[in-house]
């Protein structure tokens, strides 16, 4: 029997969704930075079996939002609740079951569908320790599978991938069997320029910054992809930030984003960045809504 369905990946921010997303797809399909929120829209993944089809959304932390992008953020996240067959609940093992884990686990007690539970970044926390951890998580959502693992070392990666398998309903597949996402050339090129920035900014930068793809040429005769990009920024001190010293910074975010996305386009890329200033992006519904939010 063929199964095949969407599988939600949530939880509070910065407890390895995205990291645990590339694992389980098996490639880079959502970008990975330290600092939470960085994923801000719904990321879909693919990973094809022979027996399976497994889809699975990443989405952004659930938290307590203040700005329309932060809103927009968790509604995202509610959102894939309602497509999904299956839910995976991620839990960071290394902080403990905390009071927003407690209130989303509250939430998906009531959900009909299965709800697999993983204890992620296990391999931070000595083995004695994930007992009472996982017997917390059991009285939270009882009769749910609570799988430790590490999406970063791939320690059971493989047992969360047959768990959500068999959770799966019977069905074909929903997508060609060499997909592994559904996102746009562009919107890798946005994604990974972000990370980027994520990556060599101060540490208030990056909740101010988006990216935009202006222009996206191909040339196949000469294996070239022309890329221009522009940076917004909330704040005019952010812009020097994120340029740096004679543009080194953005220079360098430049040159990251280009040698990480070469493999993936599958062509020598020309990625020309710009910066510019746009007080309260973050709250403009068009703005949002150009950024796919």
């Amino acid at each position: 029997m063929h199964r095949a369905g969407y599988v939600a990946i949530v939880g509070r921010p910065n407890v390895g969704k995205s990291t645990l997303l590339n694992a389980l797809v098996g490639a880079k399909v959502a970008i990975v930075t330290p600092k939470p929120q960085t994923t801000r829209t719904r990321i879909l993944g693919i990973r094809t079996l022979p027996e399976a089809q497994v889809v699975f959304l990443d989405t952004p932390g659930i938290h307590a939002a203040r700005s329309r992008l932060n809103r927009r953020m968790v509604e995202v996240a509610h959102e894939a609740l309602v497509d999904a067959d299956v839910v995976c609940l991620v839990i960071d093992a290394a902080a403990g079951v905390t009071a927003a884990d407690r209130d989303i686990a509250a939430a998906l007690v009531s959900e009909r569908g299965p709800v697999i539970v993983i204890l992620n970044k296990a391999d931070r926390v000595q083995r004695p320790a994930l007992l009472p951890l996982m017997a917390t998580l059991g009285g939270l959502v009882p009769e749910r599978e609570i799988i430790p693992a590490s999406a970063r070392s791939g320690d059971n990666v493989a047992t969360v991938l047959a768990a959500v398998v068999r959770a799966l309903p019977a069905g074909p597949a929903l997508y060609p069997d060499d997909d592994y996402t559904t996102q746009t050339e562009r919107f890798l090129v946005e994604e990974c320029v972000r990370e980027q920035l994520f990556l060599q900014t101060e540490e208030e930068v990056p909740y101010g910054t988006a990216v935009i793809v202006d222009t996206f040429r191909a040339e196949p005769t000469r294996n070239l992809i022309v890329i221009q990009a522009t940076i917004l920024v909330d704040r005019p001190s952010h812009k020097g930030i994120v340029i740096g010293s004679g543009g080194q910074r953005l220079k360098e975010i430049g040159q990251r984003a280009r040698l990480a996305l070469e493999p993936v386009l599958g062509a020598k890329l020309f990625l020309e960045l710009h910066v510019r200033v746009e007080p309260g992006w973050a709250d403009d519904p068009r703005r949002l809504r150009e950024l796919g939010l």
